[in-house]
Protein backbone atom coordinates (compact mmCIF):
# COMPACT_ATOMS: atom_id res chain seq x y z
CA UNK A 1 0.00 0.00 0.00
CA UNK A 2 1.34 3.22 -0.63
CA UNK A 3 1.72 5.76 1.32
CA UNK A 4 -0.66 9.25 1.22
CA UNK A 5 2.50 11.10 1.44
CA UNK A 6 4.44 9.49 -1.65
CA UNK A 7 2.00 12.04 -4.13
CA UNK A 8 3.80 15.00 -2.56
CA UNK A 9 6.84 12.96 -2.71
CA UNK A 10 6.22 12.73 -6.14
CA UNK A 11 4.86 16.26 -6.89
CA UNK A 12 8.44 17.87 -5.26
CA UNK A 13 10.01 16.65 -8.33
CA UNK A 14 7.93 18.14 -10.33
CA UNK A 15 7.96 21.73 -9.14
CA UNK A 16 9.46 24.25 -11.69
CA UNK A 17 12.63 25.87 -10.47
CA UNK A 18 13.00 23.45 -7.73
CA UNK A 19 16.01 20.59 -8.71
CA UNK A 20 17.61 18.16 -6.29
CA UNK A 21 19.37 20.70 -4.16
CA UNK A 22 16.78 22.70 -3.40
CA UNK A 23 14.13 19.94 -2.60
CA UNK A 24 16.44 18.91 0.21
CA UNK A 25 16.88 23.00 1.06
CA UNK A 26 12.64 22.62 1.74
CA UNK A 27 12.60 18.95 3.34
CA UNK A 28 15.15 20.55 5.74
CA UNK A 29 13.25 23.62 6.79
CA UNK A 30 9.52 21.96 5.95
CA UNK A 31 10.34 18.51 7.55
CA UNK A 32 8.23 16.66 4.73
CA UNK A 33 7.27 17.02 1.24
CA UNK A 34 3.61 17.38 2.31
CA UNK A 35 4.15 20.20 4.77
CA UNK A 36 6.44 21.74 1.92
CA UNK A 37 2.45 22.06 -0.04
CA UNK A 38 0.92 23.50 3.28
CA UNK A 39 3.45 25.71 4.30
CA UNK A 40 2.38 29.42 3.90
CA UNK A 41 4.03 31.94 1.82
CA UNK A 42 5.92 34.07 3.65
CA UNK A 43 7.05 31.00 5.50
CA UNK A 44 8.27 29.41 2.41
CA UNK A 45 9.83 32.85 1.03
CA UNK A 46 12.49 32.82 3.65
CA UNK A 47 14.12 29.64 2.99
CA UNK A 48 17.01 29.82 1.50
CA UNK A 49 17.17 30.11 -2.44
CA UNK A 50 13.67 29.53 -1.96
CA UNK A 51 12.05 33.70 -2.67
CA UNK A 52 8.74 35.03 -3.60
CA UNK A 53 8.66 33.33 -6.90
CA UNK A 54 9.29 29.57 -5.89
CA UNK A 55 6.81 30.31 -3.23
CA UNK A 56 3.95 31.59 -5.53
CA UNK A 57 4.49 28.69 -7.83
CA UNK A 58 4.54 26.26 -5.39
CA UNK A 59 1.21 26.95 -3.26
CA UNK A 60 -0.51 27.12 -7.23
CA UNK A 61 0.61 23.75 -7.57
CA UNK A 62 -2.69 21.60 -8.28
CA UNK A 63 -1.67 20.18 -11.45
CA UNK A 64 1.60 18.75 -9.81
CA UNK A 65 -0.47 16.93 -7.45
CA UNK A 66 -3.31 15.72 -9.83
CA UNK A 67 -0.30 14.15 -12.44
CA UNK A 68 1.34 13.03 -8.98
CA UNK A 69 -1.69 11.11 -8.44
CA UNK A 70 -1.78 9.76 -11.88
CA UNK A 71 2.03 8.24 -11.44
CA UNK A 72 0.64 6.64 -8.21
CA UNK A 73 -1.15 4.39 -10.40
CA UNK A 74 1.27 3.76 -12.70
CA UNK A 75 3.47 2.81 -9.87
CA UNK A 76 1.33 0.08 -8.07
CA UNK A 77 0.02 -1.00 -11.42
CA UNK A 78 3.39 -2.04 -12.53
CA UNK A 79 5.18 -3.18 -9.33
CA UNK A 80 7.68 -0.31 -9.31
CA UNK A 81 9.50 0.90 -5.76
CA UNK A 82 9.88 4.31 -5.24
CA UNK A 83 12.64 5.14 -3.14
CA UNK A 84 12.70 8.55 -1.42
CA UNK A 85 15.73 10.69 -0.29
CA UNK A 86 14.77 9.70 3.17
CA UNK A 87 14.13 6.20 2.56
CA UNK A 88 16.56 3.62 3.93
CA UNK A 89 16.14 1.22 0.70
CA UNK A 90 17.30 4.52 -1.31
CA UNK A 91 20.99 4.21 -2.38
CA UNK A 92 23.03 5.12 0.13
CA UNK A 93 26.57 5.87 -1.93
CA UNK A 94 24.22 8.32 -4.27
CA UNK A 95 22.77 9.84 -0.85
CA UNK A 96 26.15 11.27 -0.37
CA UNK A 97 26.16 13.29 -3.60
CA UNK A 98 24.97 16.70 -2.92
CA UNK A 99 23.03 16.85 -6.40
CA UNK A 100 21.60 13.47 -5.93
CA UNK A 101 17.55 12.73 -7.13
CA UNK A 102 14.90 13.60 -4.42
CA UNK A 103 12.98 10.35 -5.66
CA UNK A 104 14.26 7.48 -7.66
CA UNK A 105 11.66 4.82 -9.43
CA UNK A 106 13.53 1.13 -9.12
CA UNK A 107 12.25 -2.36 -10.34
CA UNK A 108 13.80 -5.41 -9.91
CA UNK A 109 15.21 -7.55 -6.87
CA UNK A 110 18.50 -6.88 -5.66
CA UNK A 111 20.11 -4.44 -2.77
CA UNK A 112 21.03 -1.14 -4.25
CA UNK A 113 23.12 -0.74 -0.91
CA UNK A 114 25.22 -3.83 -2.01
CA UNK A 115 28.29 -4.49 0.03
CA UNK A 116 30.86 -3.67 -3.14
CA UNK A 117 29.31 -1.99 -5.95
CA UNK A 118 31.04 -1.46 -9.68
CA UNK A 119 29.78 0.72 -12.64
CA UNK A 120 31.08 0.18 -15.76
CA UNK A 121 30.49 2.51 -18.82
CA UNK A 122 32.57 2.92 -22.37
CA UNK A 123 31.85 3.76 -25.93
CA UNK A 124 28.65 3.00 -27.67
CA UNK A 125 30.66 1.61 -30.76
CA UNK A 126 33.65 -0.92 -28.72
CA UNK A 127 36.29 -2.94 -30.64
CA UNK A 128 36.15 -6.31 -30.45
CA UNK A 129 39.13 -5.59 -27.42
CA UNK A 130 36.65 -3.74 -25.90
CA UNK A 131 34.38 -5.95 -25.61
CA UNK A 132 36.75 -8.65 -24.67
CA UNK A 133 37.94 -6.63 -21.73
CA UNK A 134 34.41 -5.77 -20.38
CA UNK A 135 33.25 -9.29 -20.61
CA UNK A 136 36.58 -10.81 -19.51
CA UNK A 137 36.45 -8.19 -16.14
CA UNK A 138 32.85 -9.07 -15.32
CA UNK A 139 33.79 -12.67 -15.34
CA UNK A 140 36.78 -11.97 -13.12
CA UNK A 141 34.56 -9.68 -10.74
CA UNK A 142 32.14 -12.86 -10.09
CA UNK A 143 33.18 -14.49 -6.81
CA UNK A 144 33.21 -10.80 -5.07
CA UNK A 145 30.27 -11.29 -5.63
CA UNK A 146 29.55 -7.26 -5.87
CA UNK A 147 26.49 -5.74 -8.42
CA UNK A 148 27.32 -4.18 -11.60
CA UNK A 149 25.74 -0.93 -12.30
CA UNK A 150 25.86 0.76 -16.32
CA UNK A 151 23.35 3.06 -18.42
CA UNK A 152 21.90 -0.50 -20.39
CA UNK A 153 23.11 2.02 -23.46
CA UNK A 154 24.21 0.33 -26.85
CA UNK A 155 28.16 -0.95 -26.66
CA UNK A 156 29.91 -1.08 -23.67
CA UNK A 157 27.00 -0.63 -21.18
CA UNK A 158 25.05 -3.38 -22.44
CA UNK A 159 27.95 -5.74 -22.89
CA UNK A 160 28.15 -5.01 -18.95
CA UNK A 161 24.91 -6.31 -18.77
CA UNK A 162 25.35 -9.31 -20.79
CA UNK A 163 27.99 -10.18 -19.11
CA UNK A 164 27.01 -10.26 -15.38
CA UNK A 165 23.98 -11.89 -16.22
CA UNK A 166 25.83 -14.71 -17.97
CA UNK A 167 28.04 -14.87 -15.26
CA UNK A 168 24.86 -14.56 -12.21
CA UNK A 169 26.01 -11.38 -11.01
CA UNK A 170 23.23 -8.90 -10.60
CA UNK A 171 23.41 -5.89 -12.57
CA UNK A 172 21.00 -2.54 -12.58
CA UNK A 173 20.88 -0.58 -15.83
CA UNK A 174 20.20 2.97 -14.66
CA UNK A 175 17.33 4.53 -17.58
CA UNK A 176 17.21 8.19 -19.10
CA UNK A 177 13.99 7.81 -19.30
CA UNK A 178 10.57 6.50 -17.07
CA UNK A 179 9.92 2.66 -16.72
CA UNK A 180 6.93 2.62 -19.15
CA UNK A 181 9.40 2.21 -21.80
CA UNK A 182 12.44 0.63 -23.04
CA UNK A 183 15.53 2.76 -24.92
CA UNK A 184 17.17 1.09 -26.97
CA UNK A 185 14.19 -1.00 -27.79
CA UNK A 186 16.82 -3.53 -28.70
CA UNK A 187 17.81 -4.17 -25.55
CA UNK A 188 13.96 -4.67 -24.41
CA UNK A 189 15.46 -8.27 -23.70
CA UNK A 190 17.95 -8.47 -21.38
CA UNK A 191 16.41 -5.56 -19.79
CA UNK A 192 13.56 -8.11 -19.19
CA UNK A 193 16.63 -10.54 -17.52
CA UNK A 194 17.89 -8.00 -15.19
CA UNK A 195 14.55 -7.28 -13.63
CA UNK A 196 15.51 -10.93 -12.26
CA UNK A 197 18.68 -10.38 -11.29
CA UNK A 198 19.31 -6.64 -10.63
CA UNK A 199 16.92 -4.28 -11.79
CA UNK A 200 15.85 -1.04 -13.48
CA UNK A 201 16.65 2.37 -11.98
CA UNK A 202 15.64 5.87 -13.13
CA UNK A 203 14.97 9.35 -11.70
CA UNK A 204 12.25 10.00 -14.25
CA UNK A 205 8.21 9.51 -13.96
CA UNK A 206 6.35 7.87 -17.28
CA UNK A 207 5.69 9.47 -20.27
CA UNK A 208 9.01 10.87 -19.96
CA UNK A 209 11.12 10.50 -23.01
CA UNK A 210 14.59 9.87 -23.54
CA UNK A 211 15.81 13.12 -24.25
CA UNK A 212 19.20 14.58 -24.82
CA UNK A 213 19.30 16.16 -21.80
CA UNK A 214 18.47 13.22 -19.63
CA UNK A 215 21.46 11.40 -20.41
CA UNK A 216 24.22 13.58 -17.99
CA UNK A 217 21.59 13.06 -15.54
CA UNK A 218 21.59 9.33 -15.72
CA UNK A 219 25.13 9.73 -15.94
CA UNK A 220 25.69 11.20 -12.07
CA UNK A 221 23.58 8.09 -10.87
CA UNK A 222 25.82 5.41 -12.43
CA UNK A 223 28.74 7.96 -10.81
CA UNK A 224 27.07 8.06 -7.86
CA UNK A 225 25.71 4.53 -6.85
CA UNK A 226 29.70 2.97 -7.46
CA UNK A 227 32.44 2.15 -5.24
CA UNK A 228 34.41 1.85 -8.56
CA UNK A 229 33.76 3.35 -11.97
CA UNK A 230 35.29 1.16 -14.93
CA UNK A 231 36.05 2.91 -18.40
CA UNK A 232 36.92 0.43 -21.03
CA UNK A 233 36.87 2.20 -23.90
CA UNK A 234 36.17 6.03 -25.18
CA UNK A 235 36.47 8.29 -27.43
CA UNK A 236 37.85 12.06 -26.52
CA UNK A 237 34.69 13.56 -26.05
CA UNK A 238 31.59 11.39 -25.04
CA UNK A 239 28.75 10.33 -22.04
CA UNK A 240 31.46 8.10 -20.28
CA UNK A 241 34.07 10.66 -19.86
CA UNK A 242 30.99 12.66 -18.61
CA UNK A 243 30.36 9.97 -15.95
CA UNK A 244 34.05 9.98 -15.38
CA UNK A 245 34.39 13.56 -14.39
CA UNK A 246 31.20 13.66 -12.43
CA UNK A 247 32.98 10.68 -10.43
CA UNK A 248 35.56 12.12 -9.99
CA UNK A 249 33.59 15.46 -8.20
CA UNK A 250 32.31 12.56 -6.27
CA UNK A 251 35.26 11.60 -4.79
CA UNK A 252 34.82 7.71 -6.22
CA UNK A 253 37.88 5.51 -7.29
CA UNK A 254 38.05 5.50 -11.07
CA UNK A 255 39.72 3.13 -13.34
CA UNK A 256 40.28 3.08 -17.32
CA UNK A 257 41.78 0.42 -19.53
CA UNK A 258 44.89 1.54 -21.86
CA UNK A 259 44.74 1.38 -25.46
CA UNK A 260 47.09 2.09 -28.58
CA UNK A 261 47.86 5.28 -29.02
CA UNK A 262 46.69 7.04 -31.86
CA UNK A 263 43.36 5.08 -32.26
CA UNK A 264 40.03 7.34 -31.45
CA UNK A 265 38.46 4.70 -29.10
CA UNK A 266 41.70 5.01 -26.84
CA UNK A 267 42.17 8.51 -26.93
CA UNK A 268 39.61 8.74 -23.35
CA UNK A 269 40.86 6.32 -21.56
CA UNK A 270 44.45 7.14 -22.00
CA UNK A 271 43.67 10.84 -21.65
CA UNK A 272 42.38 9.99 -17.81
CA UNK A 273 45.05 8.04 -16.86
CA UNK A 274 47.72 10.54 -18.18
CA UNK A 275 46.01 13.36 -16.34
CA UNK A 276 45.98 10.98 -13.13
CA UNK A 277 42.33 11.15 -13.41
CA UNK A 278 42.01 7.09 -13.22
CA UNK A 279 44.28 4.27 -12.51
CA UNK A 280 45.41 1.87 -15.56
CA UNK A 281 43.76 -1.26 -14.93
CA UNK A 282 45.16 -4.50 -16.72
CA UNK A 283 42.30 -6.84 -15.12
CA UNK A 284 40.01 -7.07 -12.00
CA UNK A 285 43.44 -8.20 -10.01
CA UNK A 286 44.50 -4.59 -10.20
CA UNK A 287 41.13 -3.05 -9.51
CA UNK A 288 41.02 -5.43 -6.36
CA UNK A 289 44.32 -3.80 -5.06
CA UNK A 290 43.58 -0.85 -5.30
CA UNK A 291 40.06 -0.89 -3.89
CA UNK A 292 41.48 -3.06 -0.70
CA UNK A 293 38.57 -6.11 -1.53
CA UNK A 294 41.26 -9.09 -1.92
CA UNK A 295 42.46 -9.45 1.92
CA UNK A 296 41.52 -12.19 3.29
CA UNK A 297 39.45 -11.62 6.51
CA UNK A 298 41.12 -10.82 9.82
CA UNK A 299 39.98 -11.96 13.05
CA UNK A 300 37.45 -9.34 14.38
CA UNK A 301 38.34 -7.85 17.90
CA UNK A 302 36.36 -5.44 19.66
CA UNK A 303 38.00 -1.77 20.15
CA UNK A 304 40.12 -0.82 22.41
CA UNK A 305 40.78 3.44 21.96
CA UNK A 306 43.60 4.13 24.68
CA UNK A 307 42.00 5.56 27.37
CA UNK A 308 44.72 8.24 27.84
CA UNK A 309 42.73 10.04 24.46
CA UNK A 310 40.69 12.30 24.89
CA UNK A 311 38.19 12.33 21.35
CA UNK A 312 35.49 14.36 20.29
CA UNK A 313 32.09 13.29 20.43
CA UNK A 314 32.18 13.41 16.63
CA UNK A 315 35.52 11.37 16.60
CA UNK A 316 34.02 8.73 18.96
CA UNK A 317 31.11 8.15 17.01
CA UNK A 318 33.22 7.22 13.77
CA UNK A 319 35.42 4.91 16.08
CA UNK A 320 31.88 3.02 17.68
CA UNK A 321 31.01 3.14 14.01
CA UNK A 322 33.26 0.05 13.23
CA UNK A 323 32.35 -1.78 15.80
CA UNK A 324 33.39 -5.75 15.47
CA UNK A 325 34.41 -4.55 11.96
CA UNK A 326 37.99 -4.16 10.60
CA UNK A 327 37.63 -2.18 7.84
CA UNK A 328 35.37 0.81 6.41
CA UNK A 329 34.80 3.02 3.26
CA UNK A 330 34.20 6.40 3.96
CA UNK A 331 30.63 6.15 2.46
CA UNK A 332 29.93 3.60 5.09
CA UNK A 333 31.18 5.88 7.46
CA UNK A 334 29.28 8.64 6.73
CA UNK A 335 26.58 6.76 6.19
CA UNK A 336 26.14 4.97 10.11
CA UNK A 337 27.40 7.99 11.97
CA UNK A 338 24.57 10.84 9.67
CA UNK A 339 27.34 13.05 9.45
CA UNK A 340 28.02 14.66 5.47
CA UNK A 341 30.90 13.26 3.72
CA UNK A 342 32.72 16.22 3.78
CA UNK A 343 32.96 16.15 7.83
CA UNK A 344 33.66 12.52 7.97
CA UNK A 345 37.00 13.45 5.74
CA UNK A 346 37.90 16.05 7.83
CA UNK A 347 37.09 13.76 11.30
CA UNK A 348 39.17 10.88 10.25
CA UNK A 349 42.29 12.87 9.08
CA UNK A 350 41.94 14.23 12.29
CA UNK A 351 41.47 10.65 13.83
CA UNK A 352 44.52 9.91 11.28
CA UNK A 353 46.91 12.51 13.06
CA UNK A 354 45.89 10.66 16.43
CA UNK A 355 47.10 6.75 15.20
CA UNK A 356 43.85 5.92 16.18
CA UNK A 357 42.94 4.86 11.98
CA UNK A 358 45.01 4.44 9.21
CA UNK A 359 43.90 4.81 5.60
CA UNK A 360 43.75 2.42 2.42
CA UNK A 361 43.95 2.17 -0.70
CA UNK A 362 40.42 2.59 -2.42
CA UNK A 363 39.28 4.68 0.49
CA UNK A 364 39.14 2.14 3.22
CA UNK A 365 39.67 3.08 7.12
CA UNK A 366 41.07 0.42 9.71
CA UNK A 367 40.70 1.35 13.32
CA UNK A 368 44.04 0.53 14.89
CA UNK A 369 43.67 -1.86 17.58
Amino acid sequence: MLSDELQYEIGLTMLDGVGDVLAKNLLAYCGSAQEVFKTNRSQLEKIPGIGMVLSKSILQSKSVLERAEQELKFIEKNSITPLFYTNKEYPQRLKNCHDSPILLYYKGNTNLNADKIVSIVGTRTPSVYGKHMTEKLVQELTDLGCLVVSGLAYGIDIEAHKASLDNGLPTVGVLAHGLDRIYPSAHTNQAERMLQNGGLLTEFMSETNPDKENFPKRNRIVAGMCDALVVVESKREGGSLITATIANAYNKDIFAFPGKAGESLSEGCNGLIKSHKASLIESSADLLYIMNWNESPKSKKNAQIPLLLNLSTEEQTIVDAFDNKDQLHIDEISYTTNFPIGKTSTYLLQLEFANVIRSLPGKMYQLNR
